[in-house]
């Protein structure tokens, strides 16, 4: 089958999406602009489905952006200035911070935006405490389970049901803290990412990502195991999604009827991930803006949203935070499949040089940056939390 494309009928997902056989997206339709055309043909020129680097190792893709933080660290002489960009965050947001003490502290401007949740710390009669704690909160079923302290989706899972809501919470360790969050109701989910200078009034968003959820579509014949391996892209990585469909792969899905691969908006748990940023404009820069504005000392970071359309998200409107990510966030549209390798490093290099050189500009006012020792023992702390976490929806 094609690419079918569900959603919204406000942007062309198909025009810069290339053909994915039985995999589809929860992407968007419409008219397509010359800078997605464009896009597209990029996107055929290169490969198709999957960049080659995409999914290079992580020693691999990442060793010339170390080169770059080392030399960085040399030429200011302190390795870990970027975690003074964001002062009161833990490390800036590099690793091992409280997601819930990032948006703890957002004002009366930046609160309304943020979805609600709740912080929970597992332990006996979860599921008990877990609903009076929501109900304190007026918040109830479905919600979204996931760890305060973590990255790359891992653990995060998709609440529906009383009975789904106590699985969760029991497939956690003990003593570990929690976000209890409401599921916002949009369908879409996107990454901005913000920079402001201390020194300037205002800032600005350097990248937006679309993160589609891909799903395969069934042929009344092939099962799920066969799907993933006739697709131009799941089977190229199957093992993204082998773990989590498990118990599912030989079912054979009737005809027409879809199967999300994965929830969460992550890249390196299946999602797939596409360049926004022709739809950056003023009214959005501007709302994200006055929010990021309302979150004392915040500088540099990626804002994960779940929005309603395009248009709306374009006229800075129908969006609602799910998090807040740190130092250690990245512009994440540089896995498109129509980013050149070219492209990825200079948007890391420049994004990085950002971190330091904002962080610079704190030091300068008196904030400290974190040691390196101290961001070691935290970065040593969330992997050995992460480990322990479930296999994320």
């Amino acid at each position: 089958m094609t690419f079918m494309p569900r959603a919204p009928r406000d942007f062309a997902a198909s025009s810069n999406v290339p053909d994915y056989g039985v995999l589809a997206t929860r992407a968007f339709q419409g008219e397509a602009s010359p800078e997605q055309e464009s896009r597209s043909g990029a996107a055929r020129e290169t490969g198709g489905p999957v960049s080659f680097f995409e999914f290079w190792p992580g020693w691999l893709f990442y060793t010339p952006i170390v080169a770059y933080w080392i030399m960085m660290g040399l030429r200011y002489r302190d390795f870990g200035l970027p975690t003074a960009a964001n002062p009161r965050i833990a490390t800036g947001g590099l690793c091992g911070e409280s997601k819930t003490s990032i948006l703890d502290m957002a004002g009366p401007v930046a609160r309304p935006w943020i979805a609600p949740y709740i912080i929970f710390d597992t332990d006996s009669e979860d599921l008990k405490r877990a609903e009076a704690a929501l109900t304190s909160a007026s918040l109830s079923l479905p919600v979204v389970v996931k760890p305060d302290i973590g990255c790359n989706g891992t653990g995060v899972k998709l609440v529906r049901t009383r009975e789904a809501l106590a699985d969760a919470l029991a497939a956690f360790p003990r003593g570990v803290r929690l976000i209890i969050q409401r599921l916002i109701p949009y369908e879409h989910e996107a990454g901005l990412f913000y920079i402001r200078h201390p020194d300037e009034p205002t800032g600005r968003i350097s990248s937006i990502t679309y993160k589609d959820v891909p799903f395969l579509t069934g042929d009344g014949v092939s099962t799920v195991e066969q799907l993933l391996l006739s697709d131009p892209r799941t089977r190229l990585v199957p093992h993204l999604y082998r773990e989590r469909l498990s118990e599912r792969l030989t079912e054979v899905l009737p005809q027409g009827a879809g199967l999300p691969l994965v929830f969460t908006g992550n890249h390196c748990k299946g999602s797939v991930f596409r360049n926004g940023a022709t739809d950056i404009t003023p009214a959005l820069v501007a709302a994200l803006d006055q929010i990021m504005t309302d979150i004392p000392d915040f500088h540099f970071g990626r804002v994960d949203v779940k929005f309603e359309s395009v248009e709306a998200l374009r006229r800075g409107e129908g969006f609602e935070i799910i998090e807040i990510n740190g130092v250690g966030s990245e512009a994440t549209h540089i896995w498109d499949a129509a980013t050149t390798l070219r492209e990825a490093y200079a948007t890391q290099f420049h994004h990085y040089g950002e971190s330091f050189r904002i962080g610079a500009k704190k030091k300068r006012a008196g904030w400290k940056s974190c040691s390196v020792r101290e961001g070691v023992r935290l970065w040593r702390e969330q992997r050995r939390l992460m480990r322990s976490y479930p296999l994320n929806d």
